[in-house]
């Protein structure tokens, strides 16, 4: 049976880097990054949560697709709005496949710290967007209130599994994150 995995937490928290490790070690399996699919959109900066949703939806009927194929979906992405949980999920009961809702979650002080230190290295375009979408919105303030509403509505969803992650350490974060799917 195939699973479908939501990684949840705050910017810099680890779900991309889980994602990938996940795919590398699980063949045919897709990391759907939907950061990756809205950059395929054109001109999407300029109208930035059109986008996002129209990315959303493109990534829950590409993930309905590769379930139905019997194969394993991450979706490593930032949700602080029950709706898209809610979709998510129903794409895995229409698909038959086990659903898994994994927050990786750091102390807000050091998901802060996190996102700066990623900022400042400027590794990736994704990364340098998603400073300059953050910085639109209201910098570090809105990180800390973004970080708020994500345990808020994490609190409604029992069914979520947090992973505690800590900086520097990803083998470990990867082996809690697995055992929340092997369980």
């Amino acid at each position: 049976m195939p699973r479908l995995i939501l990684l949840n937490g705050p910017p810099a928290g680890g779900k991309s880097t889980l994602a990938r490790r996940y795919v590398e070690d699980h063949p045919l399996a897709l990391d759907l990054d939907i950061d990756r699919v809205r950059d395929l959109l054109g001109g999407w900066a300029q109208q930035p949560r059109p986008a996002g949703l129209l990315a959303r939806s493109i990534a829950l009927a590409a993930a309905r697709t590769h379930l139905a194929g019997g194969h394993d979906v991450v979706i490593p992405q930032l949700v602080a709005q029950p709706v898209f949980l809610e979709q998510v999920e129903q794409v895995a009961r229409d698909t038959a496949a086990t659903f898994h809702e994994v927050l990786l979650l750091d102390s807000k002080e050091n998901a802060i710290r996190r996102f700066v230190g990623r900022t400042a290295r400027g590794e990736t375009p994704e990364h340098r967007q998603a400073a300059e979408m953050l910085e639109r919105q209201g910098g570090l303030a809105e990180l800390a209130a973004l970080y708020d509403r994500l345990l808020s509505v994490v609190a409604d969803r029992p069914a979520t599994q947090v992973v505690q992650t800590r900086d520097g350490e990803p083998d470990q974060a990867y082996r809690d994150f697995l055992a929340c799917l092997f369980r």
